[in-house]
């Protein structure tokens, strides 16, 4: 049986320099940077990654990251 090439199926469109190692501070700040201040965008970014990660620590983070973005934009807008 030959070997099936794994594809990638999901591509962001942004690379938003978001690592689980860095702090929460580093992580929000490059992913607001990368969405250029757009609170709902970056939100969406953030949870779109945390509904494709396989990684626990990454979904943890990525959710509650979004969940903060959700919550500031909910609150001032933009």
């Amino acid at each position: 049986m030959a070997k099936r090439k794994k594809e990638k199926w999901f591509s962001p469109t942004i690379t938003t320099n978001w690592k689980k190692t860095d702090s929460q501070e580093t992580r929000r700040r490059n992913a607001l940077k990368a969405h250029k201040g757009d609170r709902l965008a970056t939100a969406r970014g953030l949870m779109s990654l945390a509904n494709i990660t396989q990684d626990a620590e990454t979904k943890r983070k990525a959710s509650a990251d979004a969940r903060h973005f959700y919550a500031q934009y909910k609150r001032k807008g933009k």
